[in-house]
């Protein structure tokens, strides 16, 4: 990656209270990235980990609202690692990027520090979109970020359940024509699971679901109301601009 200006843009997030450097093209953050922020639970002390944080912008999204957390953002791609870095940096926000494939072996994390029951939440946006039915972009920086492999889910799954402390929490974002792959993966040592769905277009099916979870957890799954990013004449939800603007958090945010 050159450093031309041409290249890059620097966007405002959280009503301008997050400021961040990000490619021109390939996978950029967007709505997607500061829902899961919004979404997550933490508190200060809690050593916070995003999988898969490209240019950091849910990570740094938590710690801009919850101050004192412990940030390590794990990217597997070193440019994009590298803008991470600096995106914390210029937003004064303490932040630890690691370059790390989320698929990596257990040996591999703990190189890096992240080591067995040590981290208290766990956010990610996977890669989702299913190969078999999602034209991948050429480029592949973008395809990576946004088709999934057969075992993507899992092993991000299972990399977090791996870090994460007894009764940490889990919050990620999926494709709603997905969930089933979801609530597979997370039977396996997580629990008291919420869900929100979140729909485009009121009148249309969910498009994502934002779930959290917690290891070991044993209450009964919960689903709460459908969040609407627009109503039916297609303007935009006026809480969600607020959640957006750095407002507020989504119901999943408290425990």
């Amino acid at each position: 990656m050159t450093d031309s200006a041409s290249e890059f843009t620097e966007d405002a997030f959280l009503g301008g209270q997050l400021r961040l450097r990000q490619p021109r093209s390939g996978h950029r953050a967007g709505h997607d990235a500061m829902l899961l922020a919004a979404a997550t639970p933490a508190g200060p002390g809690d050593r916070v980990v995003e999988f898969g944080a490209g240019v950091g912008a849910a990570g740094l999204a938590v710690a801009r609202r919850v101050t004192g957390i412990d940030l390590v953002l794990v990217e597997i791609d070193a440019d994009l690692a590298g803008l991470a870095r600096g995106n914390a940096a210029s937003n004064a926000i303490a932040a630890e990027t690691i370059v790390l494939d989320v698929a990596a072996a257990a040996d591999a994390f703990a190189a890096a520090g992240l080591t067995p029951d040590s981290a208290d939440v766990v956010l990610m946006n996977p890669p989702f979109n299913d190969a078999g039915r999602h034209r991948a972009s050429p480029d592949q920086a973008r395809a990576s970020a946004h088709v999934a492999t057969a075992s993507t889910l899992e092993s991000w799954v299972h990399a977090a359940r791996r870090i994460l402390k007894s009764g940490g929490v889990l919050t990620l974002v999926w494709r709603a024509d997905g969930i089933a792959e979801v609530l597979a993966a997370l039977d396996r040592g997580f629990g008291s699971l919420a869900v929100l769905p979140v729909h485009g277009d009121p009148r249309a099916p969910a498009i994502r679901v934002l779930i959290r979870s917690i290891k070991g957890g044993r209450a009964p799954t919960q689903i709460h109301p459908a969040l609407m990013l627009n109503d039916e004449s297609g303007v935009p939800n006026k809480w969600v601009q607020e959640i957006l603007a750095g407002k507020g958090v989504l119901p999943l945010a408290t425990l």
